[in-house]
């Protein structure tokens, strides 16, 4: 009787060590976790641009968290050029895997079987609103079925992206590629 209860009393003792190490983890692991003190950046090479003229090439699904990244890179740079007074043009040509987001909501839905329209529109209007010129692919969409009507306001077709990614390049653009 005397040895069960020893082996049960030291089960309990083992237990309460397991629960202490696991806290001990968790919360070195949480201080672990915060970022350091912010260190001063000392920017060696400032980078302000004059004019820019800009092609993103958004063909392909590459996302932070659920946000496209291409879209990332485009919120980011266009209140960039303006806020140090660059004189930039910028093209955001979607094809391939991407097309689809410049559909309006309801082939949005049908293509991506999904009920809440397109999330992106928002996004899409603000740029061509701050001067972004956005194209579909005319390849793109006889391939997957979709005509001009079904594409958000003013969105501009193109007879393939590869050509005007070539045509834009000729005429001094720089391609992004995100």
């Amino acid at each position: 009787m005397e040895r069960s209860r020893q082996g049960s009393s030291g089960r309990r003792g083992i237990g309460v060590l397991v629960e202490l190490g696991l806290c001990l983890l968790v919360s070195v692991l949480a201080v672990s976790a915060r970022p350091a003190q912010a260190q001063e950046i000392r920017i060696d090479i400032p980078v302000v641009l004059k004019e820019a003229k800009v092609v993103f090439n958004l063909d392909h699904l590459v996302f932070e968290g659920d946000e496209p990244t291409g879209l990332q890179f485009l919120k980011v740079m266009v209140p960039y050029f303006k806020r140090n007074a660059t004189k930039a043009t910028v093209v955001a040509i979607f094809h391939g895997d991407a097309g689809y987001m410049l559909l309006d909501d309801a082939a949005f839905n049908r293509v991506r079987n999904w009920q809440g329209g397109n999330p992106y529109k928002d996004q899409i209007a603000a740029f061509v609103r701050d001067g972004v010129q956005v194209e579909e692919c005319g390849e793109t969409m006889a391939l997957r079925g979709w005509s001009n009507a079904e594409l958000l306001p003013n969105v501009k077709v193109i007879t393939g992206a590869n050509y005007r990614i070539i045509q834009l390049v000729q005429d001094g653009y720089v391609q992004l590629q995100p």
